[in-house]
């Protein structure tokens, strides 16, 4: 039986529109808007993937002027669609997909829809498809990288002679398969995780005027580089953040580094960086994280004791 809900509940949904828009995590009404509002040109079409994102699992819906609207829908194959003359049934059967209510698509005709026959895909060499593994399980670890991302990051793999470890249809191949089993593991995770801490922490700081960003730029030097462009048009009186290299050391075990400053009182940087150092560490700890600092601006702050088990979204 399904739990009450309420029309503001976010629904575990990312929605793409056809003009470049991505909404996240919205409530059933906003969804209802979205496919209200289609139809115009280049802005005809929603695709909508759950969160997280499963390989070849999706609703999608096209309209365009005063045409029907086009409700298609996907969980591995075949694809299956009908054709609606109104939004309303297109908005409770996509809202019902996204709450995973069972017989979601009831009442509607569907019809099959004709799908390209699949690409076959040859099994890259052994050690060659161990390398790959190993690296997009380091990468699934960290929680970060969408699907897209990781299969990019591995068709660009290289052996000792810079050819590529595996094509990228056996790329993107790999990525699902072990997407989908580091999804069903964090199925089991209950509670909140010491990653979601972290974000709360972060959220936290950034209502506080302390610019907080995760996972950002590659190394120290592009981070402290590049986040006075995050911060420009917030008013931050200070920044935080820890790039990727940090998040691969949390993943495997190694406690997180995060690196701070103040953008104002020019005059005695060091009072306020030591001052954004404390908020940051205060933060944390009523997020419920542990930490190593001792106060000295200079020095980075340490989160440590982590169980690095971050949710994929995707």
């Amino acid at each position: 039986m399904l739990s009450e809900r309420t029309p503001d509940e976010p629904l575990a949904v990312k929605v793409e529109t056809e003009n470049w828009q991505t909404h996240t995590r919205i409530p059933a009404a906003v969804l209802a808007e979205l496919v209200e509002r289609i139809g115009g040109e280049r802005d005809r079409y929603l695709v909508v993937n759950r969160i997280p994102d499963l390989p070849d699992v999706f609703v999608q819906v096209w309209h365009e002027g005063d045409g029907d609207y086009r409700l298609e829908h996907r969980a591995g194959a075949p694809m299956h669609g009908t054709n609606l003359a109104e939004p309303g049934p297109v908005v409770r059967a996509m809202t019902a997909w996204a709450r995973q209510e069972d017989g979601w698509d009831a009442g509607l005709v569907w019809e099959p829809v004709d799908l390209p026959a699949p690409e076959e895909v040859p099994e890259p060499p052994r050690e060659a498809r161990e390398q790959t593994e190993a690296r997009v399980r380091e990468l699934l670890r960290c929680g970060y990288a969408d699907r897209k991302t990781l299969s990019e990051a591995a068709a660009d793999l290289r052996d000792e002679d810079d050819e590529p470890l595996v094509t990228k249809a056996q790329a993107r191949r790999l990525v699902d398969r072990l997407w989908v089993e580091r999804v069903a593991e964090q199925e089991s995770w209950t509670g909140t995780t010491d990653p979601e801490r972290l974000t709360q922490a972060f959220e936290a700081l950034d209502a506080d005027g302390i610019t907080a960003r995760e996972d950002f730029a590659c190394c120290r030097g592009c981070g402290m580089a590049e986040i006075g462009a995050e911060c420009a048009d917030a008013g931050a009186r200070g920044f935080v953040f820890f790039h990727r290299q940090c998040t691969e050391s949390a993943a495997a075990g190694h406690g997180l580094s995060l690196y701070y400053g103040s953008w104002d009182a020019p005059d005695r940087p060091e009072e306020r960086t030591a001052e954004v150092g404390q908020a940051v560490v205060t933060a944390l700890t009523a997020a419920g994280l542990s930490t190593s600092w001792d106060g000295s601006p200079d020095r980075a702050i340490e989160v440590t004791d982590l169980d690095w088990r971050k949710r994929l979204t995707g």
